[in-house]
């Protein structure tokens, strides 16, 4: 088997790239996965020219089968992984009186769903200790009426991280969902903070896990 490694689901310029880049110092290769190879190729440069070992990929975040493909090709190529981290998101702005069900679908399924197809594929690819994580909001539990979807995203994958969690954990592995309770940019939580602390809940010992933390800034 090679070094360690993360692959990011959902990465972009803010809190994935940095949160890549917090990992590649502990000396994983860091893979970027984006809407395209073409979005995430820039990002894996900039980590490349930093001296890290880094790649980027391209996944259809809406597609179960794409993502299957896209994680079993990781593994296979790394012969491991050790974090896999959720980042996506879909912000829509639209109240619960003109948000309409396809859309729901369309942003529960990148924003929740697509963790399922995540995690079963990277399982047979799990290093000892792997660890699932997953970036949370407040809007879990305060959301936005006017992005009323978001809300639903960031409730639905923080409780199927309390599943993953109980049914990976006789395995050794854990999930978490990083609950970040601010506005992504502002004050403390610009994305090097945000990503400290997802890093910090991912690094934890088994003795100190628990699926949920909170970020306050």
């Amino acid at each position: 088997m090679t070094g360690r490694s993360l692959l990011v689901l959902g990465a972009g310029p803010g809190v994935g790239l940095s949160v890549g880049r917090l990992f590649a110092r502990d000396g994983y290769t860091v893979v970027l996965a984006c809407r395209s190879a073409e979005e995430a190729e820039p990002l894996a440069r900039e980590l490349r020219a930093e001296g890290f070992a880094a790649e980027g990929v391209g996944v259809d975040l809406a597609d179960p089968a794409d993502i299957t493909r896209i994680v079993t090709q990781v593994g296979e190529r790394h012969g491991r992984i050790d974090v896999l981290h959720f980042n996506p998101s879909i912000f829509r702005e639209a109240d619960p009186l003109t948000l309409t069900v396809a859309e729901l679908i369309e942003d529960f399924t990148i924003g929740a769903a697509a963790l399922l197809p995540a995690v079963q594929a990277a399982r047979p690819f799990f290093a000892d200790g792997a660890r699932v994580l997953v970036t949370g909001s407040a809007a879990a539990d305060r959301p936005w009426n006017q992005a009323a979807s978001l809300g639903v995203q960031k409730a639905a994958v923080r409780n199927l991280v309390t599943s993953l969690d109980t049914t990976l954990a006789p395995e050794g592995h854990r999930a978490v969902a990083v609950q970040i309770n601010g506005v992504l940019g502002e004050g403390a939580f610009t994305r090097d903070r945000v990503a400290q602390a997802l890093h910090a809940a991912a690094i934890r010992a088994p003795e100190d896990w628990t699926p949920h933390v909170a970020y306050e800034g």
